[in-house]
This record gives structure tokens, C-alpha cells and sequence, in this order.
């Protein structure tokens, strides 16, 4: 290193000058700094800075040891990108002081325990092929490293333990081998292969029911779409085939080796993995997604097989880099594009790989899908002369192989692309996709077109996607979203009520009050009842009609004045709408109103919910009513189904906390009642917080019910509609696999995938009542599947 960067260092004797004059907090977080920035360019050699800094630290380490030991720590978990590099670090310093080396592989060790206590199984990974790395740089002896695995993969030969428990301890040891296998097999041959002889005993007995559910495409061509462990295994195979040899993980460890190989390596402390609980949760079990190989860039350099370790040693790193920079799109997009031995692979092909596998990952992307739309919007910024080529490449072929797609990756498609497109005037060559005309309108493609067209209409407004889309493709273009008022045409003169909706009408806009309206309303008549009926609780169609309607109608000019108008109303609502077929009928002329407009739809249901005018499932039972047949299959109905249960899970969560909240002042007050001698306040105390619990956990048992409820209807409705499907089809002896069955079984697959945490409670009563062993075995399935998800 130069003078200069010795002296930035704080090292030589000036430095120590310096060192005694400085605040104690400001020399920790400059060694922080240090830390975290080592292995970024710079320009000096990456040996020369990890020489530096690991001379600079040896100097701290008598006053700011164990600041350098957790900083060192959390690097290893939050860093693994930079793994070789800390590795490299740990070993300089071990070389330099055994007893900090010492203490360094204790701390680990107590963090790895710490992450497999919390459930926090990523950064374990991480910490498990740091400690193995450190073996290379002579810290850690092959031997006890060995030892550790022997134990890991002991895991497979518990009895009632979940897969998943297994699988993780399985590919933890795996996925260190393109690390350390070299090193492993020179020292320990005999019992390596005793280890990957029981891995492999392992992997042909293990179940893979879950795997069509996790998978994004259902065909195999051109890309077998393997599940993760075996295509571990696969890599793993041939890296030992080929001598361990592997050509693209960088190790600056051997710069160093006439250092390393002088140090005392330390055995690691025996370690038996944690006894599996009922808190344990393991990681899911995932498929490898494959999009490009070798074929697709015949000009640049060749791309890794899919079962080689350089592949997989490539994805890891990128997915390291997103997850630890995804909250800053642009520093996230250059650290992707300045990943080292860039020129020696096709990198945009990898990296646009890896963020299509990260987007369409099942059951949910690792990050919210957004941040995906706007990294790629950084990446073609950055790389405008090469990155859109190989976007839109994937592009392409990600509409070729629509047919066999999962239909809840083609959703997450559509909302990417009509994002992307919005960001780039909304240029397409449409031309190219001209194919989807000729099919039926139902088949995938022309459906895929035509959701990303709605999509873009609300990024933008009709007339521009009118304008920007060829004349041909007219027939998938979205309605002009105008509101269909039908008191408004005076040839509808002879409609029920038309009369009364014309005096409402009047009255709102001249701001009637909410008894005025119900006067209007008083004496329309009941379709639904004979004249000698008492009304009782019934509901009255032909009133709901007319106020939904006006009301609509004039508040139709936004959102704003949409919502206001439910607001200011909602008495109205809840008095003509007290019944559960009241509350259906509500959203039925909701939808007669607006169906040109999906997400005015989408956003009144919302609305509705937030104001309880209708329930959660009401909304249910709506979606999966005849009225509403027509649209089944369109994406709006999803996006309005899945938020309804994230509002129903989120309500039941915040009664939860509240409740939770209120015991611990409980608590409290009895810590501070055995303190305190006076029994007859602390009584008084305790008498409303008794009364408050006591009242939440009857909130809680009845939002829980409702949930439950919620699930119930669903599935039951899933489960009405698709029997009836195969029973039609087999009586009419015609194939019962069309496009309407696979959107439906997909998207009861996705209510399984994207509420598993909430329905995980719910499993015995779903076995029990609706999933039970006369179900058809093509629905049955899926519950199958997704009961292996955590099996």
C-alpha cells in the first residue's frame, strides 16, 4: 500500500498520535468503514488493502477488540458476497494473533447457534460457508470442519422431524463445497464420501409432492425446471467429476499463502444442531429457474452449464448482491454490473436470469415485486447499449412459453411489463405478437396482451393506448372506462323505480339528508315479497338498485368523489343493505355500473370493506358468483380477492398486538403490585385492564372466526365450481383441461401459496371438512402439494 493509504489508516506512528487525540466512537465507526468498504475498487490491489487493513486492526485490537470481532461477525452474515475477502481478512489476523483467530471462530459459532435458535436459516447458510472458507485460509482444521458436516448431515436420520428440516441442514453442507471441497477431499477423502454417500441415500427418499406447485413453467422444454436440492446435487456430482476444480470464485486467500500455511489453525467446538420445535420454521423448498443457456449469446463469452458449480457459484452471488442492496435500486444496479470476472461470462444474461427467478420465485418474491421493475429500469440506464437487447430477449421468450406458465408468475409478468412499458412510452414492436389474434381470446397469449394493455390504461389513460397499439389488435384493447348509468336514458323510462331515481337524483345533488334519502326510497316496492309480507329483515333489490346507481353515477367524476360519496352515505348503505344478500347485491350493481372500469371496481370493493359496508365474504361470494362469471378468469378478480384476505389477516393481527399489548401492562402491574404493599388500588388498577382483555379476547376469537369463515367460503366455492367443471366434462366425454381449469386449479393454488402462513392454522378443519379423501384427486392434489410444502 502507498504512504498516503497507510497514513488514511490510521498506521505508523503519526497515526497513534492521532489515535490518542480522537473520540473512541469515532475511531469504532471508522473501522466500521474500513470494513465494510474493503474488496470495492480501488486503486491499490485488493492484497495490498486486506495487508493494510488487517495491520491496521491488529494495531486496535487491544482497545477496540470486541467492536472488530462483532463487526467481523456481521459482515460474515450480511456480506456473503464479499465472502473470500473477509475469509481472507480472519486469516491475515489469525496469522498475526492466534488467540483473536481463537475467539473469532467462538463468536461465529455462537451467532450460527444464535440464527438457528431465531429461525433466521438465510444468514446461517451464509455463516456455515464463511466458516468453511476459513479453512482454506487456514483458521479452521479440515478435520473438525469434516466433524461439523458428519453432524449436519445426521440430521437426514432423525425420526419425525419435518423434510424441510433436513433439506436445509443438507443444502447448507452442499452448497459449501464449491468453496471448500477441494481442501475437504485432500485431508478427509474416505469420510467425505462417506458424507456424500448418505446425502445421496437421502435425496432418493425424500418426497417432491410439492414441486408442480412451485414451479413456474409445467413444461421441461427447453429448460428442465428442477427442484433446488437436485440440481445442488447434480452440480455438486459433477464438481467432483471434475477434481473439485472450480474457476470462478475469487480466493485473494492464496496471494497469502506462504502467510496462511505458517498459522495455527483452531479446531472447531463440537456442534450438535438444535433439536427441531413446534416454533421452528424452516426455509420452503424451491425449483431452480433456468431461462437462458448457452445458445442464446453465440457471440460473447459462453455461458455455465446448469449443472455446473460455476452456475450456481454465479446466481449465489447475484442473489447475495440483490439481497444485500435491494433497498438502493441504483447502487444495487452497479454492484450487479461490476460483479467480478465479468468478462469471462455473458453477465447481463445472468443477471436478467437471476431477477426473472427472484420476480417469479413461488410462493412470493424474496422482495417486494416492485423493487424488480425499478432495478431493471437502472440496469438498461446503466447498460444502454447491451442490457434492453438481452431484456428484451427474455421478453420474448417469456411470451412464447405462456401456455405452460404458472398463471401467478403471469401476473407478476404483466404487472412488470406494463410498468416497464410505462417508463419507455409505452414502445413495443406489438407487430411481433400478432400471433395471439389468431387464437381464442381465452388461450393465454391474446389474454396475457390484453391484461397488459388494462394494466398500461392505468398508467396512462385510454386514448394513449388506443394510439400507441396497431389497429389489429383492436379486439383486445380495454373498454373506455365510462360509468353505465341506466336511469340515465330516457328510453329507459318503463324501468322499475325510474321516477324514484330521478327525485334521488335531485336530492343528493341538492345535499338531502341522509332521513330524506330513506323518505325518497320508503315506497318503492319490494320484487322480492308479496304485498301481505312484512319486511322484516329482508332486503329490498329495487331499492339498492336505485340509490347504488344515482349515487354512483354523480359521484362518478374520480376516485375522490367516489369515495366521499360512500363516506358521506354509508348509513344509507348499511340500512338497505343489513342481510348478507343485501350486501351481495350491493356489489352486484357496483359492478353493473362500472364494469367497463376494473379498477374503479377494484378500489370501491376496498373502499367498501374499509367502511364495512360489505364484509370480507360477501366480496367472496360475489367473485365467485354466475354475475360474475364472465370476468372469473380476468386479473382485476384476483387482484380484488387476495386483497380482501390480506385485509381480514391484517385485521386479525392488529386485535392480536392489541391484545398481546394489554396483558403486558397486565403484567406489569402485578410486577408493580408485589412491590407495593397497597392490595386495594392495585385492584382498582386492574379491574378495566381485566375488563379491556377480557373484551379483546373476544374480539380476537370472533375476527378469527370470520377469517376462518372467510377461508371456508373460498374453498368451498373453489371446490363447487371445479367439480362441476370435471363432472360436465366427463359426462360430455370432452378433455376437462382447457384454459378456464388450468387459471382456476392455478388460482386456488395461488390462495394456498400466498396465504400459507395464515392458513398453516386452519389445515385440520380444511382436512376434516372440505379436502377430505372423496374430493376429486385433481383438486385434491393441490392440497396435497401444499401440505408438503412444510412436511
Amino acid at each position: 500500500m502507498s504512504r498516503r493509504r497507510h497514513s488514511d489508516e490510521n498506521d505508523g506512528g503519526q497515526a497513534h498520535k492521532r489515535r490518542r487525540t480522537s473520540e473512541p466512537s469515532e475511531i469504532e465507526d471508522r473501522l466500521e468503514s474500513l470494513i465494510c468498504r474493503v474488496g470495492e475498487k480501488s486503486s491499490s490491489s485488493l492484497e495490498s488493502n486486506l495487508e493494510g487493513l488487517a495491520g491496521v486492526l491488529e494495531a486496535d485490537l487491544p482497545n477496540y477488540k470486541s467492536k472488530i470481532l462483532r463487526l467481523l461477525c456481521t459482515v460474515a452474515r450480511l456480506l456473503p458476497e464479499k465472502l473470500t475477502v473477509y475469509t481472507t481478512l480472519v486469516g491475515l489476523l489469525n496469522a498475526r494473533n492466534y488467540n483473536f483467530g481463537g475467539e473469532f471462530v467462538e463468536a461465529m459459532i455462537r451467532q450460527l447457534k444464535e440464527c438457528l435458535k431465531v429461525n433466521m436459516y438465510n444468514e446461517a447458510v451464509y455463516l456455515v460457508r464463511f466458516l468453511s472458507d476459513l479453512v482454506n485460509c487456514h483458521v479452521i482444521a479440515a478435520p473438525s470442519m469434516v466433524a461439523m458436516f458428519e453432524n449436519f448431515v445426521g440430521v437426514t436420520q432423525e425420526e419425525d422431524v419435518p423434510q424441510v428440516r433436513c433439506d436445509w441442514y443438507v443444502y447448507a453442507f452442499l452448497s459449501s463445497l464449491p468453496w471448500v471441497g477441494k481442501e475437504l477431499y485432500e485431508k478427509k477423502d474416505a469420510e467425505m464420501d462417506r458424507i456424500l454417500s448418505h446425502v445421496e441415500n437421502y435425496l432418493k427418499r425424500r418426497q417432491k409432492i410439492h414441486v408442480p406447485m412451485l414451479q413456474v413453467w409445467s413444461a421441461d422444454k427447453p429448460h428442465p425446471q428442477e427442484e433446488y436440492l437436485d440440481c445442488l446435487w447434480a452440480q455438486v456430482q459433477k464438481l467432483k467429476k471434475d477434481r473439485w476444480q472450480e474457476r470462478h470464485i475469487p480466493r485473494p486467500y492464496l496471494a497469502f499463502d506462504n502467510v496462511l500455511c505458517e498459522a495455527l489453525q483452531h479446531n472447531l467446538p463440537p456442534f450438535t444442531p438444535p433439536p427441531h420445535t413446534e416454533d421452528s420454521v424452516y426455509p420452503m423448498p424451491r425449483v431452480i429457474f433456468r431461462m437462458f443457456d448457452y445458445t442464446d449469446d453465440p457471440e460473447g463469452p459462453v455461458m455455465p452449464g446448469s449443472h455446473s458449480a460455476e452456475r450456481f457459484v454465479i446466481e449465489e452471488n447475484l442473489h447475495c448482491i440483490i439481497k444485500s442492496h435491494w433497498k438502493e435500486r441504483k447502487t444495487c444496479a452497479a454492484q450487479l454490473l461490476s460483479y467480478p470476472g465479468n468478462n469471462k461470462i455473458p453477465l447481463n444474461y445472468h443477471i436478467v436470469e437471476v431477477v426473472f427467478a427472484e420476480l417469479f420465485q413461488l410462493p412470493v418474491p424474496p422482495h417486494t415485486e416492485v423493487m424488480y421493475t425499478t432495478l431493471l429500469i437502472e440496469l438498461c440506464k446503466l447498460q444502454p447499449g447491451s442490457l434492453p437487447q438481452v431484456l428484451a430477449q427474455a421478453t420474448e421468450m417469456l411470451y412464447m412459453r405462456l401456455d405452460t406458465m404458472n398463471t401467478t408468475c403471469i401476473d407478476r409478468f404483466i404487472n412488470w411489463f406494463s410498468h416497464h412499458l410505462s417508463n419507455f412510452q409505452f414502445r413495443w414492436s406489438w407487430e411481433d405478437w400478432a400471433d395471439c389474434l389468431t387464437h381464442d381470446l381465452d388461450k393465454p397469449k391474446p389474454k396475457f396482451v390484453k391484461e397488459v394493455l388494462e394494466k398500461c390504461m392505468r398508467l396512462s389513460y385510454h386514448q394513449q393506448i388506443v394510439d400507441i397499439v396497431p389497429a389489429t389488435f383492436s379486439v383486445l384493447l380495454p373498454a373506455n372506462p365510462t360509468c353505465i348509468y341506466k336511469y340515465g336514458d330516457e328510453s329507459n323510462k318503463s324501468l322499475p323505480g325510474y321516477n324514484v331515481a330521478l327525485c334521488l337524483n335531485i336530492a343528493i345533488k341538492n345535499k338531502a339528508s341522509i332521513d330524506e334519502i330513506l323518505t325518497i326510497l320508503k315506497d318503492v316496492p319490494n320484487p322480492n315479497q308479496d304485498d301481505d309480507d312484512d319486511e322484516g329483515f329482508s332486503f329490498n333489490p329495487l331499492k339498492i338498485e336505485i340509490f347504488v346507481q344515482t349515487l354512483l353515477h354523480l359521484a362518478a367524476k374520480s376516485f375522490s368523489h367516489s369515495f366521499s360519496a360512500l363516506g358521506k352515505f354509508r348509513e344509507v348503505f348499511k340500512t338497505l343493505a343489513e342481510s348478507d344478500e343485501g350486501k351481495l347485491h350491493v356489489l352486484r350493481v357496483m359492478y353493473e355500473v362500472w364494469k367497463n372500469h376494473p379498477q374503479m371496481i377494484a378500489v370501491l370493493v376496498d373502499k367498501m370493506i374499509r367502511t364495512q359496508i360489505v364484509d370480507c365474504a360477501a366480496v367472496a361470494n360475489w367473485i365467485f358468483s354466475s354475475e360474475l362469471a364472465h370476468d372469473f378468469t380476468r386479473f382485476y378478480i384476483w387482484e380484488i380477492l387476495h386483497s380482501t384476505i390480506r385485509k381480514m389477516n391484517k385485521h386479525v393481527v392488529m386485535i392480536q398486538k392489541e391484545l398481546e399489548e394489554a396483558k403486558a401492562r397486565l403484567a406489569k402491574q402485578h410486577k408493580r403490585r408485589d412491590s407495593d404493599d397497597d392490595d386495594d388500588r392495585s385492584d382498582r388498577e386492574d379491574g378495566p385492564l381485566e375488563e379491556q382483555i377480557e373484551r379483546l379476547q373476544e374480539k380476537v376469537e370472533s375476527a378469527q372466526s370470520e377469517q376462518k369463515n372467510l377461508f371456508l367460503v373460498i374453498f368451498q366455492r373453489f371446490i363447487m365450481i371445479l367439480t362441476e367443471h370435471l363432472v360436465r366434462c366427463e359426462t360430455g366425454g370432452i378433455d376437462a383441461i382447457t384454459p378456464w381449469y388450468k387459471n382456476c386449479i392455478e388460482r386456488l393454488q395461488q390462495i394456498f401459496l400466498q396465504h400459507h402462513q395464515t392458513i398453516q392454522q386452519y389445515m385440520v378443519t380444511l382436512e376434516n371438512l372440505l379436502f377430505t379423501a372423496e374430493l376429486d384427486h385433481h383438486i385434491l392434489a393441490v392440497f396435497q402439494q401444499f401440505c408438503a410444502l412444510q412436511a
